[in-house]
């Protein structure tokens, strides 16, 4: 393994400590490999060598020329300068201009007569033209050769530009790079070499060369084919082998019994299961009558009928002898999947209780806050196996929750879990149980190849018959008032039709420590207004009370009330009794209330574009249509109103989910889901590059199905073990 070795040398080694200290402190580069994969961001061109006579505009040119004159003028009342320099090749004149700092190097040695070569843009000033800020190189013109050699170098060139820090800028990077350049013959390369040639890759050296020195850009554009794909490669590798070593862990096959408590929910359903629903139930029912671990994303659209299709699964995990759990991120949501789902059920709901069905079984709520009894009594159902269903928050993962027999865990909300919190549940059956993951958040493909590869994916995408159209409009609250006005206006009206309405803020308001905030904020505000503090709930609440909703019944929620306050005002709302519901985003995910009509989001640029999706979701669940109101004073031409216009013209989730992608960076993509995995992506990008990714993920399965411990590729071992040290390697088998 001495070959991994001088990419693992310390870059103190050959930098210097101080160069070292700066690159891992601001750049987290610590190794001569770190280094090597630290990619140009871009690359400067210097254009072919041309005669002054025959410059094209706006083109990159190295000229060879000499100085003519040079002088320095004063300008903005003396307290500014600029040094104009005129140059002659014989051929034509060409103006020079430099300005502040960048005057004084070429004031001493751009002197006339002396030759020297510049490199830069061709642009037009008072109709001459001129070069602003040229790159030069002075020229020995009494070696004809050397000066020969020295245009050869640098006519033509691409200079790579790095991400950089204040601390060290691009081209002192770019020296370091210099520095450890040699050390890319001793990369070690991850691709099976048939793979390699029958696709045509550069050998890694070759690729590492040609990214960081480039002589033409071809090179450039092989030298990322190359990079990308390793990176797509190696994390489908390490996904491909989990999902692999999962097929080998034992499990019990929970196959739906005929006539049982299944069959007697869907026959009491009030309405058909769209065609979406039908197909995903066959895939989850499949995969629970096998041997080994059912490992399933089921993501959806807002409103597709997940909980519908999860609920199912549970039944027919009960049937089978076994006992299923619900994992859910809230209180909130725990409480309301356990009332839908005992209202779904009815008295199926009640096995075992005067007036339930034989068929049924229980179904128990398990969170923080519950009292000693209640608790005591749902562990006391869990250990005897008398509920065959419990729903709960982060309680179910504690050390004093014992089930009977574990058969299906389902975890709501991904993203608000970590692997180790899925994993504590799941190490409490008697053997794997079998696991359904949901998102709301719709994923485009590519990212859930690379961030759940380890899990198939089912996807909704048909909305249930039923679900009505949802209006959406931003409402400039800065420039036009009257729009914030009229927003009010149409909440009163969905009221006196019958129905109800959500205004949502991003903060609560009632905290100390957030009022001194606020007091501070206050003050800055009166300095500048953008920088005021988000709108908050106990504010806004009391606003609408006083003025624009005065008379209607408006209550709050937030997650700092009293579970069983929250659970009251929910429970209200959800009976009619409450008008308009003030609230922060606990009401984002499965919250459903059908006579809810109107949402008003306050300061609506200060969500992220998923989640005004999913709190949008919250509307329009009845019969009759939605409106969701985006109130924003962010100015028209910002990024922030692009994004909100973006969330008004589509319902579309997956749509949205990559314009969120696209606007934020992959790190944030890869999140939690690829925290054990040392590399974030550095060329690939998930959203353009679905093709790399989706080739990659054949040849990874391929190759881990024929040698799954990659015996015979003992180079792609080395580098997935650089890539997945001993806590991550743990980290993603818990997944």
């Amino acid at each position: 393994m001495d070959r991994v070795s001088s990419f693992d040398e310390p870059l103190k080694k050959l930098l210097g400590g101080a160069t070292a200290k700066v690159m891992a402190e601001h750049l987290d580069l610590h190794t001569v490999g770190d280094l090597l994969h630290h990619y140009p961001r871009r690359y400067e061109e210097r254009g072919k060598l041309t005669a002054l006579a025959d410059l094209p505009l706006d083109e990159h040119v190295t000229v060879v020329a000499q100085v003519a004159d040079a002088r320095i003028l004063m300008f903005n009342n003396g307290r500014g300068k600029r040094l104009e320099v005129t140059l002659t090749d014989g051929s034509g004149r060409l103006q020079l201009v430099f300005f502040g700092h960048g005057v004084h190097k070429p004031h001493k040695e751009l002197l006339p007569g002396r030759q020297a070569m510049f490199a830069g843009k061709v642009s037009v000033f008072n109709r001459k033209m001129q070069l602003a800020h040229p790159t030069y190189q002075l020229l020995d013109a009494s070696d004809a050769d050397e000066a020969t050699e020295a245009v050869d170098a640098f006519a033509g060139r691409l200079l790579p530009i790095y991400p950089a820090c204040k601390q060290l800028d691009s081209w002192r990077i770019a020296k370091a790079v210099d520095a450890v350049l040699p050390s890319a013959q001793d990369a070690v390369d991850p691709l099976p070499a048939a793979l390699r040639e029958g696709r045509g890759f550069t050998p890694l050296p070759e690729a590492l060369l040609k990214v960081h020195r480039p002589q033409t850009k071809a090179d450039i554009e092989d030298a990322k084919a190359r990079l990308k794909w390793d990176e797509a490669f190696v994390l489908q590798v390490a996904l491909a082998r989990r999902r692999y070593a999962d097929t080998q862990l034992p499990a019990v096959a929970r196959r739906p019994v005929a006539d049982g408590l299944l069959d007697a929910f869907d026959a009491k359903l009030p309405f058909t299961l769209t065609e979406g629903q039908e197909k995903v139930s066959k895939e989850i029912f499949d995969d629970l009558a096998t041997e080994h671990p059912m490992h399933r994303l089921l993501q959806g659209e807002v409103g597709s009928g997940k909980t519908m299709v999860a609920l199912r699964a549970m039944l027919a995990v009960v049937d089978a002898g076994g006992q299923a759990a619900m994992l859910a991120p809230t209180e909130v949501l725990a409480q309301q999947h356990h009332r839908s789902i005992t209202e779904m059920m009815g008295e199926l709901a009640e096995g075992g209780m005067l007036g339930g069905s034989d068929q049924g079984t229980k179904v128990v709520l398990l969170t923080g806050s519950m009292g000693t009894a209640a608790r005591r009594q749902a562990l006391l159902d869990l250990v005897t196996g008398e509920a065959g269903i419990v729903i709960g928050t982060h309680a179910l993962i504690e050390d004093k929750v014992q089930f009977h027999d574990l058969g299906l865990v389902v975890v709501d909300e991904q993203h608000r879990f970590g692997v180790e919190q899925r994993d504590a549940l799941r190490s409490k059956g008697k053997q794997p149980p079998h696991l359904l993951v949901m998102t709301a958040t719709p994923i485009p493909r590519t990212v859930a190849m690379t961030v759940f590869g380890d899990l198939e994916t089912s996807v909704l995408d048909q909305l249930p018959a039923g679900r009505s159209p949802i209006a959406s409009h931003v409402v400039p609250a800065k420039d036009k008032p009257h729009f914030l006005a009229r927003a009010w206006e149409r909440v009163r009206e969905e009221v006196e039709n019958g129905h109800q309405a959500y205004v949502v803020c991003p903060r609560i308001g009632d905290d100390a420590e957030e009022e001194k905030k606020g007091k501070a904020k206050k003050k800055a505000a009166e300095d500048d207004p953008d920088k005021r503090p988000p709108l908050a709930v106990l504010e806004i609440a009391d606003e609408l009370r006083k003025g624009a909703l005065a008379g209607l019944t408006v209550e709050v929620l937030h997650g700092r009330m009293h579970p069983d306050e929250k659970d009251d005002v929910m429970r209200r709302f959800a009976a009619g009794d409450v008008d308009v519901l003030v609230a922060t985003t606990v009401i984002e995910v499965g919250v459903n209330v059908p006579n809810a009509t109107a949402m008003v989001i306050m300061d609506a640029d200060r969500f992220g574009v998923s989640q005004l999706h999913q709190l949008r979701g919250r509307v329009g669940r009845g019969s009759a249509p939605g409106l969701c109101l985006l109130v924003s004073e962010a100015h028209e031409a910002s990024p922030a109103r692009a994004r909100l216009s973006a969330v008004a013209a589509t319902l579309d989730g997956f749509e949205l989910s990559r314009i969120d992608l696209e606007q934020r960076r992959e790190g944030d993509v890869l999140g939690q889901a690829q925290s054990g995995v040392r590399s974030s992506l550095r060329m690939l990008t998930v959203i353009d590059d679905e093709e790399v990714i989706a080739a990659a993920r054949e040849e990874a399965v391929a190759i881990v199905a024929a040698d799954p411990e990659l015996e015979h590729l003992p180079e792609l071992r080395t580098v997935l073990a650089a890539l997945l040290d001993k806590d991550r390697e743990e980290y993603l088998d818990k997944g």
